[in-house]
């Protein structure tokens, strides 16, 4: 069974993406159930500012990123992913992506995450981008890895 929670901590994200809570939600549903995971996932929108405090809290890294992955240490509980909207909204225009589509990219390589993904070593990175590939298909969105070499 999947618990998926979408909290919204950075109204901004109304404004970039429609229903970012809905797309969220189903993003992770679609990544977790590929994984074949079942637990609770709470996925936070908030804006650059948090996401480099727990970037640096977390990882000792003093800028805010894209997606942070959270695994949980309690049985039930898969963990947390966190998503900054500046970051997210640069790397869409960048990319000349829309930006639900890339927020619905990150939120599923956040789950996949959760779910034991890892993209250190080229075998791993290989197996996580064609499911992250394979769950942006199911949503109807464009393959985030296509173009790229």
């Amino acid at each position: 069974m999947l618990d998926i929670s979408v909290v919204l901590a950075a109204p901004g994200w109304r404004a970039a993406v429609k229903r970012p809570e809905a797309l969220a939600r189903r993003a992770a549903e679609v990544a977790l159930r590929e994984a074949g995971a079942s637990g609770a996932v709470t996925v936070l929108l908030t804006d650059d500012t948090a996401v480099k405090r727990l970037n640096s809290l977390h990882r000792a890294k003093v800028k805010p990123t894209n997606v942070l992955s959270f695994p949980a240490c309690m049985p039930g509980q898969l963990g947390d992913v966190a998503l900054a909207l500046g970051v997210v909204r640069r790397e869409a225009r960048e990319a000349g992506r829309k930006t639900s589509a890339h927020l619905a990219h990150l939120v599923a390589h956040g789950a996949l995450h959760l779910a034991g993904h890892d993209h250190l070593e080229a075998g791993e990175a290989r197996r996580m981008e064609r499911a992250e590939a394979r769950v942006m298909r199911r949503l109807g969105l464009p393959n985030p890895w296509r173009g790229i070499t």
